[in-house]
């Protein structure tokens, strides 16, 4: 059969750019499809230190950087007048001290750009419409190309990167009802007419017990702007998504600075926007980043989520495919559970209001606060950080 590949990457946002860049290196023959046609709008903007050591490893932080993309150093969140700062430079765990605030069209366009650029096939504009494996675990996608025309490729495994489109949990009935139901998020970029002094980090807003906020400022001069809470709240500020978006906008500001922003796109929602799946592999696949499960934009985890999927993933099936055995359970499935129960605690906790009561703390243990930084950070699998180890008991103590 001709076509056939190593291993298939369905999808080539960061979860797939950075498991195509390790697997290219060690020399394996892969192929990433990709439904869209790069650049493409997504959602996503805010980035973790964490993720930072993955596009390291595999040999793309360079092409990054060259882009000068806005530094994040630190989030502040906002409620009532009253903020608090966590910078990455004040953490518990050693790492990165910053990251990103980056459009993900064009950050994720420099991505596959880059893997473009080592040698790995990618076919943009063409979708996975099915799949079938064999026995030995081998499988056989059936594409359809730009052109509306049918192929097959044959692979020995399958990473499904493919995000929101979520091709292998849709294919394969994988997809289970998730915790968090019912949340929606409206969203746009901005700009400003006039430049403005405003803090240059992610921001968060807790506008009330409801809803929330985010700003996001990049080096372009645009502005991401968001809300997320309950689909219900959202009822009563307006009746089109554009009212809503600018009415939240007066709320969150109550001053002049928003009041003349330009859209750059239309307001955007999303509803019921949490995903869950009832398995994170299978024999002969594997699902990455938000392709297995989504928890909640609040504390930006979606592309470290990502990026740790997908080249852990990668190591496993270079490990797989030379001979050696892999307990995907273990060192796969609950290897991310770990780091995903954390960062699910905190948005629980987050939308209780116990975090906001220790964000907004006038006694803050310092020492409290660089773990919390590190768990912000993204460093949710570093167990001697006890915000980490014991997540689900600390904060309520």
């Amino acid at each position: 059969m001709e076509n056939n590949f190593d291993i298939l990457i369905i999808g080539a946002g960061p979860s797939g750019c950075v498991a195509a860049a390790y697997l290219s290196n060690k020399k394996f023959k892969i192929k990433v499809v990709e439904k869209t046609i790069f650049p493409r709008f997504v959602i996503g903007e805010s980035l973790l230190p964490r993720c930072m050591d993955h596009f390291d490893e595999v040999g793309l932080l360079d092409s990054l950087i060259s882009q000068n993309f806005e530094i994040k150093r630190g989030v502040r969140f906002i409620k009532n007048k009253k903020f608090s700062d966590f910078l990455f430079n004040d953490k518990f765990t050693e790492g990165w001290e910053w990251t990103w605030q980056a459009p993900r069209a064009d950050f994720d366009n420099v991505l596959a750009n880059e893997i473009i650029s080592k040698g790995v096939d990618v076919a943009f504009n063409n979708e996975v419409i099915g799949v079938d494996f064999d026995n030995s675990g081998n499988s056989i996608t059936t594409i359809i190309d730009e052109n509306d025309k049918t192929y097959k490729i044959k692979a020995k495994h399958i990473i499904d990167s493919s995000g929101y489109g979520r091709v292998l949990p849709k294919l394969l009935n994988l997809i289970k009802p998730p915790e968090n139901t019912g949340y929606c998020t409206i969203f746009s970029h901005i700009k400003l007419k006039s430049e403005e002094n405003f803090f240059r980090n992610t921001t968060i807003h807790s506008i009330d017990d409801n809803i929330w906020g985010w700003e996001i400022p990049f080096s372009n001069g645009i502005i991401s702007m968001g809300f997320t809470g309950k689909s219900d709240y959202f009822e009563d500020y307006g009746a089109s998504l554009k009212d809503k978006f600018f009415k939240l906008l007066e709320i969150t500001f109550n001053n002049k600075t928003y009041n003349n922003a330009e859209l750059v796109i239309e307001p955007i929602e999303i509803k019921n926007y949490s995903k869950a799946v009832k398995s994170l592999y299978g024999k002969g696949y594997v699902l990455t980043g938000n392709s297995a499960e989504f928890l909640d934009p609040i504390f930006s985890s979606g592309v470290t989520l990502a990026t740790e999927s997908g080249l852990l993933a990668a190591k496993l099936i270079e490990k797989e495919l030379s001979g050696k055995p892999v307990n995907w359970e273990l060192d796969y499935s609950d290897y991310l559970s770990k780091g995903v129960d954390v960062f699910r605690t905190y948005v629980n906790e987050w939308y209780s209001g116990k975090l906001k009561t220790i964000f907004f703390s006038d006694r803050t243990n310092p020492i409290f606060k660089k773990q919390i930084t590190s768990v912000l950070a993204g460093y949710v699998w570093d167990d001697s950080n006890p915000f980490v180890s014991k997540h689900k008991k600390i904060i309520n103590n």
